[in-house]
């Protein structure tokens, strides 16, 4: 039970953080991401990081490990559920995570927060976040893109992530972009390697926009879509 009332995009003190998540399936390379953008920005922008993982705090140690941000900066949120749960259906342990971080770094530029590695259908809830990313990796395979869904069709932004592999995994990214955009309907693709500086310049580029227009009250949250509905393992039935 909450201690205290959670309400969605209030400030702690001062101005608000702009909110930004981060979706995608397993291994597409979410936390990279966010060490990347926590490394660009560094002097810059003020960052916190919420990361979400069912039981353990794995993401979370990870980033700290690599140092991008002070480690009290970088804070986990145990979903006990799917991952999904705590970006879509239930968001009250990540708002008062961010509230906290905002609260105690007052004030922030940024906060990320990384959804835990879910399918192609996850999406984070407006009331959570302002703006979202959802990521794809050339190892998950050249026909992902066209598979859609909400994260993919109508997310703010979607990576193709780890270009640098393509030669290994006998993907062609130009067309797994184009795939991506005609899912998309023009809405922004970003083909991404750490080790390729024009793709890192324009993630910069896209973020840098972002915060000036939330920062101008221009940036209005857009709801992708709730999850198709999709059956686990377990044979729990999700029809959000």
């Amino acid at each position: 039970m909450l201690d205290r009332p959670v309400e969605a995009n209030q400030p702690a003190r001062g101005r608000r953080a702009l909110r930004l998540g981060v979706a995608g399936p397993v291994g597409t390379g979410k936390s990279s991401l966010i060490a990347l953008i926590c490394a660009e920005f560094a002097g810059e922008l003020s960052i916190a990081v919420i990361t979400n993982d069912i039981y353990t705090d794995e993401d979370a140690r990870f980033l700290r490990s690599a140092g991008v941000l002070a480690p009290e900066r970088i804070r986990a949120v145990e979903t006990g559920a799917c991952p999904h749960t705590a970006i879509r259906d239930d968001v009250s342990q990540n708002l008062l995570a961010v509230e906290d971080l905002e609260h105690d770094f007052d004030p922030l530029d940024l906060v990320l927060v990384e959804s835990g590695g879910d399918n192609l259908t996850a999406t984070f809830s407006p009331a959570l976040v302002d703006a979202q990313f959802f990521v794809l990796d050339v190892a998950g395979g050249g026909d992902v893109a066209r598979k859609g869904g909400p994260g993919i069709a109508r997310a703010d932004m979607l990576i193709v992530n780890k270009t640098d592999l393509a030669p290994y995994v006998g993907v062609d990214v130009d067309q797994m972009v184009r795939d991506a955009e005609a899912a998309r309907d023009g809405r922004p693709v970003l083909a991404l390697s750490r080790s390729d500086p024009r793709s890192v310049a324009a993630l910069r580029h896209w973020l840098s926009h972002t915060v000036d227009h939330f920062r101008s009250g221009s940036l209005h949250p857009q709801d992708p879509g709730p999850m198709a509905p999709h059956t686990h393992g377990d044979g729990t039935v999700h029809s959000h």
